[in-house]
């Protein structure tokens, strides 16, 4: 049995990546709604605004692991 150890280093770097990519995605989606709370309760109009970019981080996330759900079943 032979190891390919440059395949095995690509995809966990890869993994690694993405991981720590999605993570991050997730976290400014909690940080916009936590955003979007504060600037409501001021009164500020940039909490349509947190709101949405909240939404869309959270639907890039969605969309990451359908792809990765996708990839695996095919």
């Amino acid at each position: 049995m032979k190891i390919d150890w440059a395949a095995l280093g690509s995809v966990f770097g890869v993994s690694l990546v993405v991981t720590v990519a999605l993570v991050g995605l997730f976290t400014l989606g909690i940080l916009g709604l936590s955003k979007q709370e504060s600037a409501s309760a001021q009164g500020g109009g940039s909490a349509v605004l947190a709101r949405t970019g909240a939404y869309a981080c959270f639907a890039l996330c969605a969309a990451a692991v359908s792809y990765g759900i996708y990839l695996i079943v095919v």
